[in-house]
């Protein structure tokens, strides 16, 4: 189970910091006014992330290397970056502007339920009472976090571009899991130099300027580590996870960034907080604690990602290798029945009777 838990270790580290850069986003947000100001700190986050990681897959590679990625995963990839880096943050800047900030953090709640629903109903992603469990705690730890103090009107169009958006990163994160066993660093970097040029267009087109310094380097820095390594680690997450485990840490990140909003920038704490802070914590032991374990067969299978010679790669190699390990190279998966722990991860995405 070591291994397991490393995965949710890891989708723990992406709410980490997506969530920690929710305060820091909020101070950015404070220096400018406008229609087009929410569209640029939105342009210019993703834009951090996209070029910070493109940089550092070219210092990883030494240099520009060719994507190994299967002819049929390149449709999802196009696909959860329409739905992630473009249908999701406009959905989400229309939201905003007809709702307070209050609603819209208690809107963006469904993101895990919906994300859920869909790897369990559309995707045939395994589950089972424990893990439904934790998962409704979670949210109901966010939300809990995220109820406004005070009535807050809000227009029609409001809710229901939120929930758009909701919908529109579900569906990115069920189909950035069938590409979760390509590069990780590209996958997460395509995302974000996308989306990243979308909301800086719209943001010019809607007469703005570039920033002051500060604030420009401040802004793509927060979009590296809150944007871009959170998504790496979120892809990483679902490769071992699967989607709707994933989710359900990373709505852990609310959490994050009130507790750090406490810490840093002197917030008062109220009771809303302690009881988020129970309930995302009972769910995350249930998740933690999880012990799915059941004889079952694996198909045959063709990818590519990082692996070791472990009883699920048992292969052989048809070009020259060094014995290094962990390595990466295109390998076939043969037929094979056996019993042991595991979660819906990239080898184990089989039905349950």
């Amino acid at each position: 189970m070591k291994n397991l838990h490393r995965d949710a270790w890891t989708a723990l580290g992406a709410a980490l910091l997506f969530g920690a850069s929710t305060p820091f986003a909020k101070q950015l947000m404070a220096n400018g006014a406008g229609l087009s100001f929410p569209f640029l700190v939105a342009g210019l986050l993703y834009l951090g992330s996209g070029f910070g990681l493109t940089l550092t897959r070219l210092l990883r590679d030494r240099g520009w290397a060719e994507v190994k990625m299967p002819a049929g995963e390149w449709p999802w990839l196009l696909g959860a970056i329409v739905f992630g880096g473009v249908m999701g943050p406009l959905l989400l800047m229309v939201g905003l502007s007809h709702t307070t900030a209050a609603s819209a953090s208690l809107f963006l709640n469904l993101e895990a339920v919906l994300t859920a629903l869909l790897a369990w109903w559309v995707f045939q992603e395994s589950t089972d009472g424990r893990i439904v469990l934790g998962m409704a705690l979670i949210v109901a730890g966010g939300a809990v976090l995220a109820w406004p103090t005070v009535d807050a009107a809000a227009s029609g169009m409001g809710p229901l571009a939120l929930a758009g958006a909701c919908l529109a990163w579900a569906i990115d994160n069920n189909l950035t899991r069938k590409v979760s066993a390509s590069d990780a660093l590209f996958v997460a970097g395509s995302k974000g130099l996308v989306a990243g040029c979308v909301n800086t267009a719209l943001a010019f087109a809607l007469g703005a300027s570039w920033p002051a310094l500060p604030l420009l380097t401040s802004a793509l820095l927060i979009g590296f580590l809150g944007y871009g390594l959170s998504l790496v680690l979120f892809v990483l997450a679902l490769r071992g996870l699967g989607t709707a485990r994933t989710g359900a840490y990373f709505s852990t990140a609310p959490f994050v960034g009130a507790a750090i909003s406490i810490a840093v920038f002197a917030e008062p704490t109220s009771n809303g907080f302690w009881m988020a802070a129970a309930l995302m914590a009972a769910g995350v032991w249930l998740h933690l604690t999880e012990h799915h374990a059941h004889e079952h067969t694996h198909t045959a299978l063709m990818h590519a990602h990082r692996h070791k010679h472990d009883e699920h790669h048992q292969h052989s190699h048809d070009f020259a290798w060094d014995g290094q390990e962990p390595h990466s190279h295109a390998h076939h998966h043969g037929v094979l029945r056996h019993r042991h722990a595991h979660f819906p991860d990239i080898h184990h995405r089989h039905a349950h009777r």
